[in-house]
């Protein structure tokens, strides 16, 4: 009982969950508005299944559960939980069990002999002990260690989480990068067949007299500038092939198979839901992470403050010890020893408080980082709102330019025949239309980048998985 009230005085701070200063609600974006924009609704968990992209939900997957930065993050999670269970188990008596054999000779001229025969002979010595201790947390120091420690598997779990969702966010970047080269490939291919179609005409209207060589030796300069994007374009695909190969811990070009073939640009739906700003800290990691070092540095000042105080230890051996193996075990040779220990910092030079002065300064750190990891989520999720909305904007003036330009083509390919205009109009124009095609590509890439990009801000994804 007396253990048990003495057990009850805790020093140092109690943590309290600090506040995010969350804003009621979204903040609203300004001028004009994009066809797809968010809903305060339940964020769904699975934000890349919104694609509707089967070969993107089961790539994720697959990286989810067999990259290596991943297993390495779970591997310090275990880790961290393993030190935890020492830290805790000085909560717990300690029991050991201790047996020996020996054969001794004293000095004559020494301490007494234990055989009796004045040093002139060796004797044997059988011993076996029990040997139990426990420490009486009186002040707490125990238990703000196991605090820390708690705290410090948080911090290895958010860890743990953070990785988990910058692979998600870079699986779905390097797939709709992939998609887009495809999808530029595919439109520079389109435009060679219309090039080598205008060198053709060039060719036969040269041999009908209407054309001259400047016109041809153009088209085929044309042709030969197209070409050249070919190879750089090929050699991004691979790359982003390989990359996600090297995400989901397969050999390079394992994923060819069945990454090669080119698929639909993965695109968002009208609306989203990203939930409410009060739920931000319970889903980024780093938020979480930063509030666990905060807790573990304010658990330590208890552990540091509890140094000032004695500390009392209960001990206690029982056994037996005999000089032949005959008499071991008997009644008689038994022994046992039980009794309080107490020690008391008396001169330390000013190690305590130093240390003490250092678990506060590293407190305040830990919550000043808090507030800035903090105020850093919410304008990095301003910056991804405004950036998702100004890329679709950007995306569909961009496919209004490439429209005007198919027409332009069409219209100057006819002019050309017709001997309205001169070949040089004919290659302006393809080239625009080229340029506007490849820029429209990249805008809607931008535009699924950046909703990957807001959900990641949001720290969605990573609670789908089963943790470690």
């Amino acid at each position: 009982m007396l253990a048990a009230l003495l057990t009850g005085c805790t020093l140092g701070p109690d943590f309290q969950q600090p506040d995010t200063h969350a804003p009621q609600q979204w903040d609203q974006l300004e001028g004009e508005h994009a066809p797809s924009q968010p809903v305060a609704e339940p964020m769904q968990l699975r934000w890349w299944d919104s694609f509707h992209d089967p070969r993107l939900s089961a790539l994720i997957e697959q990286v989810a559960a067999r990259n290596l930065d991943l297993q390495i993050a779970s591997a310090r999670l275990l880790q961290s939980r393993a030190l935890r269970s020492t830290v805790a188990a000085d909560q717990q008596p300690s029991v050991d069990a201790n047996a020996g054999y020996s054969r001794a000779r004293n000095s004559a001229e020494g301490l007494s002999d234990p055989s009796g025969n004045a040093g002139k002979s060796a004797f044997n010595l059988w011993q076996g002990d029990l040997v139990a201790g426990w420490e009486l947390d009186v002040w707490g120091r125990v238990r703000r260690q196991v605090e820390a420690a708690d705290a410090s598997v948080e911090v290895a779990e958010n860890d743990r989480n953070g990785v988990l969702l910058a692979l998600l966010a870079e699986t779905a970047g390097d797939y709709i990068q992939l998609r887009a080269v495809q999808h530029t490939l595919q439109v520079t291919e389109d435009n060679l067949k219309v090039a080598r179609h205008s060198l053709k005409l060039s060719e036969d209207r040269q041999a009908e007299g209407v054309a001259t060589r400047l016109d041809v030796a153009q088209a085929n300069a044309q042709v030969a500038l197209i070409e050249s994007r070919l190879p750089t374009l090929q050699a991004r695909r691979d790359d982003l092939i390989n990359a996600l190969s090297l995400l989901a811990a397969e050999p390079p070009r394992s994923l060819q198979g069945s990454l090669l073939q080119a698929g639909e640009l993965p695109a968002p739906q009208q609306t989203f839901a990203i939930g409410v700003p009060s739920e931000l800290a319970e889903r980024r990691p780093d938020i979480r992470q930063a509030q666990a070092r905060l807790h573990a540095a304010t658990a330590s000042i208890g552990v540091a403050k509890a140094d000032f105080y004695p500390r009392i230890r209960l001990s206690g051996n029982v056994g037996f010890q005999a000089m032949q193996l005959a008499d071991f075990g008997a009644w008689d040779a038994r022994r046992f020893a039980f009794g309080p220990q107490l020690s008391l910092p008396i001169f330390e030079g000013g190690r305590l408080k130093g240390t003490l002065a250092l678990r506060q300064a590293q407190q305040q750190e830990a919550a000043l980082n808090y507030r800035k990891v903090v105020l850093g989520a919410w304008h990095e999720i301003d910056d991804v709102l405004r950036l998702y909305n100004a890329s679709q904007l950007r995306r569909d003036r961009l496919a209004e330019a490439v429209r005007q330009n198919r027409i332009a083509l069409e219209t100057a390919q006819r002019q050309y025949v017709e001997g309205a205009v001169d070949f040089l109009n004919v290659l302006t124009v393809q080239s625009a239309l080229l340029a506007s095609e490849e820029q429209w590509i990249d805008s809607a890439a931008a535009v699924s980048q950046a909703l990957v990009g807001l959900y990641k801000a949001l720290g969605g994804g990573w609670q789908a998985f089963d943790k470690v």
